[in-house]
This record gives C-alpha cells, structure tokens and sequence, in this order.
C-alpha cells in the first residue's frame, strides 16, 4: 500500500483481546527475571534495552513469537516492559507478555522502528542482542535512534538464564517425565519394517497429549521428535526420514518436548530385535562414560575438566576418535532453531564452574561405522 493511500491509518495500535494467558510462571518469577535485567542496566549505565530473540523475549516476557519474515521487540527500561509484536498476531502477543504490548502495522514502511522511537524516547545508551542483531538490522536502528550508543546485552542475559529458579526447575522436570513418556511410545512403535517417521508420530503424539493435560491452558508447539535407523543415525540431528526399520540396526531415539519454550530431552540408543557382540560391547562402555559423567555434574566442577576425564575413558578403550561433540549443555529456553546457553556446555574449551541452580545434561556420543548384522554392506552405529 502506497503512502498516500494509507494516510488516516495507524502506524502502531494496541490490540488487548481478552484476558492475560495463563502461564506456569508467578509474577514474583517473572519480575524476579526482569528486575534482574534492570540492575544490569543500572550497573552499565544502560537506560533501556530491546530484545530481539525467541529466547530472551520468552524468558523476560513470556511470549515466544513466530517470526515469519517478520522483526519483534521487548522492550524493558527501568519503568516498563513492552513488546512489539505484527497485527498479523492480533491480541496473542499481548495476553501472553508479562507487560505492555504495541501492535505495528503494515500500512507503512518501517512501523516497527516507529513503534521501537515510540518506547525509546531519550534514550543515551540501548542494550541489544549483539548476537542476533543483522548488520542490516543494526543500521536501521542506527538511523532510527540516531546519536544512540549500542551495548550487548546477549552475552549478560545467557548468564542470568543459566541460573535457573525453583518454578523453573519443576518445569524442567515436568518436561523430562514427558519426554519418558514419548520414549516409551517410541519403543512400543519400534518394529522390523516400521518406517521411521511412523515412529515419531507415535512419540511426538504421546508428549503432545501429556503436555495438554498438564496445564489449563498451553500452547502445544515445537515438540518433536529425532528418530533414525541405520546409516541414518551418523548425525545426531539428522531429519526424519520414511526408511523402514530393519531387524539387527542400531537405532537413535531422541523425544524433546517443549513446554512454554522450555526444552528437555531424551536421548537414547537402541537396537531393533538383537544386538551383536561387539555392538553391545560398543554400548556398555558409552554407558559407563555416561554414569561417570552423571557423578562429575556437580557444584564447583569446571566443565572442561569433566570433559577432559571422560575423554581419558574413551581414550583407554581407543575410542576417543570417534567422538563428535561435547558431552553435555545447558537446558532452559532453548530449542532446534533458538538459543542456546554456550557458556555452560561440558566441551574441552569451556571453563565455566558449575554452580547450584544450572541445569545441564550428560550425553557422550560415539560415531562408527562398522559392517552391518543384516547384509546390507557398512551401517553407521552411533551410541549416545
């Protein structure tokens, strides 16, 4: 729509449709979170900061947005919190933050900076994600906050969410019993000549059904379900495929459900009617790295250091060069396509100490191909 035919309509509206959603989270844990932020911004000399990611606005707002080529804001300063969200959302955005929110509309170019200048008046210093803001999108801040000085804030903001609160542990939890659920569904579903995403329907329906009866009101997105076969298996997070299960292959199952942006995960090796020798052999020792891993996460351990004694386990049986990544990460607000807290991961190169109130997980993983127990040539047996 052209300039002048849009004269007379609203560049930025509020579109408060009904009640404030339910949400898992008090409003003493959700204040908690955002005063946090806020004595950062006094501590930094920041008057206000926008956030721009899935992550950090579902962890201070509650709202976890779907982009779809679209840009959102969260807005915090020291008297206010407001998203901004697209009309094409309605009154979503709004019944789900914790805070204001201002609707932009597509009448005109570059309403969403408009609303951004609305809720930044006199602003000296802006906190931004410097690790999700494009080049692109930075200059069109700079033009729309001109003299303004930029400040990340990404990097305070992942150390603020790997320390997780009590409300934010019995979600966690919550989800971990869910993601046993679509295991075991997983398991049930498993049989020669099944496809593989027959298999996954069966998992992702199971936690999909369990997260719904949880809780009054849920938005049931994102859960899902990794399930593959064979050669499939060599990457941990290859796609579903419609490969059918053989009798004899090494199996990957891994069932995360996700409850209000919260992810959990379970992740597990299994073989379909037997398991050869040496196989087996394979899987007791990635089992044994995996239960002295459980016995290092502990309060005052450095992850590289656990990192570093189970590579010695892999090392003595000769393994260590089959494996792929790092031993474990943090959970919270993170999914397949959104956040990640890097700084709490159990790799070689992280220093971090772990302290009461992290949540992270343990899930060595080795890659080999060996010859097939069925006469199909070279299968792949990845062991988590």
């Amino acid at each position: 729509m052209s300039n002048d035919s849009s004269r007379g309509m609203d560049r930025v509206l509020t579109w408060h449709n009904g009640e404030k959603a339910f949400s898992p989270f008090s409003d003493r844990e959700m204040n908690r979170r955002q005063d946090q932020l806020r004595n950062w911004m006094s501590e930094q000399d920041v008057d206000a900061c926008l956030l721009t990611s899935y992550h950090c606005i579902n962890y201070y707002a509650g709202f976890l947005y779907c982009a779809f080529g679209r840009k959102y804001g969260f807005v915090i300063d020291q008297d206010a919190a407001t998203s901004i969200s697209a009309g094409i959302d309605g009154g979503h955005p709004w019944r789900r933050t914790f805070g204001g929110n201002i609707t932009y509309t597509d009448w005109q170019k570059d309403n969403y900076f408009h609303a951004v200048q609305q809720l930044m008046q006199g602003v000296r210093r802006i906190g931004i994600e410097f690790d999700h803001v494009t080049l692109d999108f930075k200059r069109q801040l700079s033009d729309a906050l001109p003299g303004v000085e930029f400040v990340d804030v990404s990097q305070p903001s992942m150390w603020m969410r790997t320390l997780k609160s009590s409300e934010e542990i019995q979600l966690i939890e919550q989800g971990a019993r869910v993601a046993d659920i679509g295991g075991e569904a997983c398991a049930a579903a498993i049989k020669a000549g099944v496809p593989e995403h027959e298999v996954v329907i069966a998992s992702t329906s199971a936690m999909l059904r369990e997260i719904a009866s949880l809780y009054p009101y849920v938005e049931l997105m994102d859960s899902w379900t990794w399930f593959q076969s064979g050669l499939n298996t060599d990457g941990a997070h290859n796609p579903v495929t419609n490969r059918k299960i053989r009798s004899g292959d090494i199996l990957s199952l891994n069932c995360f459900p996700m409850i209000f942006g919260y992810y959990t995960a379970l992740e597990r090796t299994l073989f379909c009617d037997f398991v050869d020798d040496a196989s087996l052999d394979l899987w007791q020792k990635n089992v044994a790295v995996h239960e002295r891993g459980l016995e290092l996460i502990r309060p005052g351990a450095r992850c590289c250091d656990i990192a570093a004694e189970l590579n010695e386990m892999y090392r003595s049986w000769d393994l260590l060069k089959y494996r792929s990544f790092g031993y474990g990460h943090s959970f919270g607000v993170l999914s397949h396509y959104y956040g990640r807290e890097a700084g709490v991961e159990l790799r070689e190169d992280i220093d971090t100490v772990l302290q009461p109130g992290m949540v992270v997980s343990m899930e060595p993983m080795i890659m080999i191909l060996m010859a097939s127990p069925v006469p199909a040539g070279i299968e792949n047996m990845t062991f988590w």
